[in-house]
């Protein structure tokens, strides 16, 4: 197996792009429909997340998800999540405000805490670059700074793929392959309408989200800090997410560009994202802010992260009917770092026909009753 890659490496600033790599967060699986593709491999990929990086020696760590609600609305929603959580198996409870204010001072709830006690944090370059470097002792090449231009199917693919890239030196080289696995993030819809006829073509859509660093060592809390979701947002409000040194970062907002290699972070939104902050920091030092980086978000249609009834996206991780050997993998965000061990876990049995049980039910392209959708 030979996978493509424009870059000239994996984990590089002008890679990792996608804001769940970015925010490095192990998600617990909270806010998708108990039907959902998302909920099933982000239940299942957090298991195998904690176990993949305990055995290898990957920095993580279980530093636990505070809720935090400021408004009585708000904590109605935390108590929905709640109620969801327990029904699909993801441990959460109540802390009380005393218990909060012990635990982390700083932190302001004016209603009400839920804590995610699965949720932690991994270093997501160490990762990638642990995969890499297994599956090249495996005997697996990585084709770096080659970017696909166009794709050929060969007798429905039933002899496989002709794919062609082009480092922009010279003609375009080609490999010919009996499987096409589409994981292409960003990219992904591209490939799809490489291979597909017209009527399956699609439209990307991608959602920038910046984060905002902090210059000064106070406060400091130990927790990931999530607002209570507000309803018509495309992502989980600006939260405080940690790296494992500790270092404190805000973010992502939602910020609609054309571009998928628009990476500036935009400095109108700085005052937006203070303002949220400020809600459940309210200590915090406003003149520490500043402007950090961006990751982009691949998303297949303006939705909102508060999905009630229709509007909810679910993965497309599927076989494409008369296209043997393609599986495609479309709208992979977040949770997508955290499903990453279990997305290729479904893959393998997409294609060798043993697809895991657990997945049996799950409804691709889900348009049910969603609740939210974790970034």
């Amino acid at each position: 197996m030979d996978p493509l890659e424009q870059k000239r490496a994996v984990g590089t600033p002008r890679q990792v792009v996608s804001t769940c790599c970015v925010s490095q967060v192990i998600h617990a699986g909270l806010y998708y429909g108990p039907d959902s593709i998302k909920t099933k491999l982000c239940l299942k990929g957090r298991e195998m997340m904690y176990d993949f990086c305990a055995k290898h020696d990957i920095p993580h760590r279980n530093c636990k998800k505070w809720i935090v609600a400021q408004t009585d609305q708000q904590w109605e929603d935390c108590i929905n999540v709640h109620k969801h959580a327990a029904s699909i198996g993801v441990p959460t409870r109540f802390v009380s405000l005393d218990e909060g204010r012990r635990r982390e001072p700083d932190v302001q709830a004016k209603t009400g805490i839920l804590e995610s006690t699965s949720t932690g944090i991994v270093d997501s370059h160490t990762l990638m670059e642990f995969l890499q470097d297994d599956f090249k002792e495996k005997g697996g090449e990585c084709a770096f700074h080659s970017p696909v231009t166009r794709i050929e199917t060969i007798n429905g693919g039933k002899e496989g793929y002709r794919i062609y890239t082009g480092g922009g030196v010279g003609e375009d080289s080609s490999i010919t392959a009996e499987t096409l696995i589409n994981s292409a993030g960003l990219f992904a819809v591209g490939i799809n309408n490489m291979v597909l006829p017209k009527h399956k073509h699609r439209v990307p859509y991608f959602a920038k989200g910046s984060y905002f660093s902090y210059s000064s060592s106070a406060p400091k809390p130990s927790t990931l800090i999530y607002p209570a979701p507000e309803p018509g947002l495309g992502g989980l409000g600006t939260h405080l997410t940690l790296d494992m040194s500790g270092r404190m970062r805000f973010g992502p907002d939602v910020e609609w560009v054309d571009d998928p290699n628009d990476l500036a972070v935009n400095e109108s939104r700085l005052e937006d994202a203070i303002k949220a902050i400020v809600k459940y920091l309210p200590s915090i030092k406003r003149e520490a802010i500043g402007l950090d980086y961006a990751g982009i978000r691949p998303k297949l249609g303006k939705m909102g992260a508060v999905a009630s009834g229709k509007g909810f996206q679910d993965f497309v991780i599927q076989k494409e009917d008369g296209y043997e050997g393609f599986v495609n993998l479309l709208g992979i965000e977040s949770p997508g770092l955290t499903s990453s061990l279990a997305i290729a876990e479904m893959v393998e049995g997409l294609l060798y026909d043993s697809v895991p049980r657990y997945l049996i039910d799950a409804k691709h392209e889900h348009n049910g009753e969603g609740l939210l959708e974790d970034v």
